[in-house]
């Protein structure tokens, strides 16, 4: 397997959406609905995700397969999510008036996304089933 630019292989691809207008927290619940997943899977989860930032995940996934399949001509319908990850962007700075002349601070975080495709199998995860034996052992 040989790799290419930013240690991408040859069977991955990767898209970014940057300066989303939400913190990193709430953006990593979303992601972690949809990790591992496969792309056919993962468009549905999102699509009736109930949190605002759905849309922009859906959004950046949906870049991701269209790189699959026009640049790098992987099959759209083995290809599943490797990696997702969020982090942050700059904080814009606001104040609020407070009582008796002073200010309070309104902080509005931006965040960042990154979804790295992979073509094949998407690996099993581990029920409960399976680690409670293995705890038992």
């Amino acid at each position: 397997m040989t790799t290419t630019r930013y240690g991408i292989k040859e069977n991955q691809v990767r898209a970014f959406n940057k300066m989303i207008r939400i913190s990193h927290q709430k953006l990593n619940l979303v992601c972690d609905l949809v990790r591992g997943m496969p792309v056919e899977r993962a468009i549905d989860v999102l699509k009736f995700s109930k949190k605002r930032v759905a849309g922009e995940v859906l959004k950046t996934l949906l870049s991701a397969i269209a790189n699959a399949e026009h640049n790098k001509n992987l099959p759209v319908d083995s290809l599943y999510i490797k990696e997702i990850w969020c982090g942050k962007a700059l904080t814009m700075k606001r104040i609020f008036p407070g009582p008796r002349g002073s200010a309070r601070p309104i902080l509005k975080p931006f965040s960042n996304l990154t979804i790295v495709l992979e073509s094949g199998v998407a690996p099993t995860k581990k029920t409960a089933k399976a680690k409670a034996e293995k705890k038992a052992k």
